[in-house]
Parts: structure tokens; C-alpha cells; sequence
């Protein structure tokens, strides 16, 4: 009888009432001298979730370079460090899209530790040519975001 094994796939958010949940472990990479982790890495989480949070609604930015449609590229960033993290922690980094434009958009994002907010930030993308030029994002897209930002739970 032959056994057919399927190999694990990387962690992935979901969407739980249009704000999307991305876990994180801390690893030891993450980590400065002090055993917390450095401040630059709560953006990495962020990015990732973020990321994750565009390919969970059907967003393919690979696809959307590829094509000539264009790149998000961040144009603002407020982050709050209020707790530390530390080796082995679960984190859950929660996104929520908070404002839309034409070529833009703003989104709240916490990374957290169970109930604790260790991270409290704001992030603005805008909306760019291949060549770094602002343009309009795809109507689909600004469609999702406003669905979200109304609270409409997308889950695929």
C-alpha cells in the first residue's frame, strides 16, 4: 500500500470579521543581544502579514509586477513599541485596511502576544508604476479593500 504525503506549506492568515490574522513565531534570528526581538523585525512581521493579507483576497502582486500593472511601495510608516517579545513567543499580527484612495492605501496593523499589543503601527502604500510613477490601483483591488473597510468579512 503506497502512503501519499503531502509536504507542509507556509503559514498563512485568514480574515476573522475583515480584519486578517497572521501568526509569527519569534525565532532566534529575530532576536538582538538581549534576547528581545530587534526593532526592525516587527516591520518584517507587518510586511509579511500585510503581503499575506493581499494574496488571502486574490491580490497576485507578483502577477501585477510581471504584467506592468504596478507595485505597492510604502510611502509613510507610525509604528508604537510597547512590549517586548522574546525567543519561542507566538505573535499574531492583526491587519486592517483603515483608508482608500484612488492611488493609496492606509492600513492599521498590531503585532500582539496573546492579548498584549507589543506593536501598534500605521502603514500607507501607494500605488506605482514599474518605472515608480503614481497610478490608480486596479479597481478590483480598491473593490476588496472597501468591502473590508466596511467590515465585510472575505474569507475565500
Amino acid at each position: 500500500m503506497s502512503v501519499t504525503t503531502s509536504m507542509p506549506v507556509p503559514a498563512t492568515g485568514r480574515f476573522i470579521a475583515a480584519v486578517h490574522h497572521f501568526p509569527v513565531r519569534v525565532y532566534f534570528e529575530d532576536t538582538d543581544l538581549s534576547g528581545l526581538v530587534y526593532h526592525a523585525n516587527y516591520l518584517r512581521y507587518m510586511e509579511r502579514a500585510r503581503s499575506d493579507m493581499l494574496r488571502v483576497v486574490g491580490i497576485d502582486q507578483r502577477a501585477a509586477q510581471e504584467d506592468g500593472t504596478g507595485v505597492y511601495a510604502v510611502t509613510d510608516l507610525k509604528i508604537a513599541y510597547k512590549r517586548p517579545a522574546r525567543l519561542d513567543d507566538d505573535l499574531m499580527v492583526e491587519s486592517r485596511v483603515t483608508a482608500i484612495r484612488p492611488v493609496a492605501c492606509t492600513i492599521q496593523q498590531r503585532v500582539r502576544r496573546d492579548d498584549e499589543i507589543l506593536t501598534d503601527g500605521e502603514v500607507s502604500v501607494a500605488f506605482l508604476t514599474n518605472r515608480g510613477r503614481p497610478t490608480r490601483q486596479p479597481k478590483p483591488w480598491i473593490d476588496i479593500f472597501s468591502r473590508l473597510m466596511i467590515g465585510e468579512d472575505i474569507n475565500p
